[in-house]
């Protein structure tokens, strides 16, 4: 409950200082249709570190990724589960979600940390080339 009101202070510093849309843009920039789904997958994962909330992170990525697809004439559902699946993707590697569960178990956080690292590092491949192999055929 507590980390909450942080995660709204830090996306609200990086709303208000322009930093998300200055990390956003660059991947806007370096994508082409067929890899604006995956170039939307590694800035919702990156992003995830800072302001590590679904809902708040469309809040400061929507806009940009919108105006990208509409931009590069890639279908908007292709962008969006871009930035959902790299948000899912990198909270592997800040498990964050399993505080709770490992409280009731009694087991501590080192004790998940490696299991989260190797699917952190098998779904990355998996979700980047499945949203690759999309944009290609797309």
């Amino acid at each position: 409950m507590l980390q909450y009101p942080f995660y709204a202070g830090i996306m609200e510093l990086m709303a208000g200082s322009g930093l998300v849309f200055v990390m956003s843009d660059f991947f806007v920039r370096i994508a082409t249709p067929a890899t604006l789904p995956f170039w939307a997958f590694i800035s919702g994962g990156l992003v995830n570190f800072f302001v590590p909330s679904g809902g708040g992170q469309w809040v400061v990525q929507g806009p940009v990724f919108i105006e990208a697809t509409k931009a590069l004439d890639v279908p908007i559902p292709q962008v969006v589960m871009g930035v959902a699946y790299g948000d899912q993707w990198s909270s592997l590697i800040q498990p964050f979600w399993t505080i709770p569960l490992l409280a009731i178990a009694g087991i501590a956080m080192r004790r998940v940390l490696g299991y989260c690292f190797v699917t952190f590092i098998a779904s990355g491949l998996l979700f980047g080339g499945g949203l690759l192999l999309v944009g290609a055929l797309t």
